[in-house]
């Protein structure tokens, strides 16, 4: 398993005070230096976090560095004011990896996956033009549960991103039956042929049944390890995670 961190949430407080302080390009290469597989940014029109400029900017240390970068959007998020579009940064940065989460601008977080609905012919026409615009990415669709992994099939993706919100709430809960649901996912992933990572609220409580499942090729991790950081500091948290995953 890989760990890629998410650093929106330290973007997010950089905005907070209009200076570039807290220094997302700092936290990077110690995430990097601190042995990490790739890092993580999730665009979004508002730029309420993670800008465009942060987005190209940490693509060219990750490809420096020779680690993975993995961009999150919306694929149908055009360009709006200072936001270059989903689409255009992909073009631009030539990504790793790029995983395509279906929120609309006023959600706070990335809270479901995808499903077949209207936007079919839409979503099945903008991966074909990210493959066009960049041809060594591959391309994952945000899913709940087995119905989504067969609907990222048909779409054609390359791998699939578990939700697991409701797996770390039922951990939270005690609630064991969770587990169940992702294994589901993963053994029917795996008759796909389909690669597979797992994000959304995990944490060190409920990472190591992740783990333990196996055949998940990555985790993106980012909101906990910024959480964890007031207790632990940013270093000591990361070495917990990556601790956590090569067990």
């Amino acid at each position: 398993m890989k760990l890629s961190v998410n650093l929106n949430k330290i973007a997010l407080l950089r905005n907070a005070r209009g200076e570039n302080y807290p220094d997302l390009e700092y936290f990077a290469n110690m995430a990097i230096d601190l042995g990490v597989n790739g890092l993580t940014l999730h665009p979004r029109p508002d730029h309420r976090h993670a800008t465009s400029e942060d987005v190209i900017r940490l693509a060219k240390i990750s490809k420096e560095r020779e680690v993975e970068f993995n961009i999150e959007g919306n694929p149908f998020s055009q360009p709006n004011k200072d936001f270059l579009g989903f689409c255009e940064l992909v073009e631009k940065i030539q990504p790793d990896q790029i995983t395509l989460v279906p929120d609309t601008v006023d959600q706070i977080t990335s809270d479901h996956g995808w499903m077949p609905g209207s936007h079919d012919n839409k979503l099945r026409y903008s991966i074909e033009l990210l493959r066009e615009k960049s041809l060594d990415s591959k391309i994952s669709l945000f899913v709940d549960d087995v119905d989504g992994v067969e609907y990222a099939y048909d779409m054609q993706a390359d791998l699939i991103e578990i939700h697991t919100g409701k797996f770390s709430n039922g951990i939270q809960k005690n609630d064991m039956s969770v587990i169940e649901d992702i294994q589901k996912m993963i053994d029917f992933a795996l008759t796909k042929n389909l690669l597979i990572n797992a994000g959304h609220d995990l944490n060190l409580n409920n990472l190591h049944y992740l783990v333990e499942m196996g055949n998940i090729n990555e985790v993106s991790i980012g909101h906990a390890i910024i959480i964890d950081s007031l207790n632990y500091g940013f270093k000591d948290t990361v070495l917990k995670y990556l601790d956590i995953i090569r067990k």
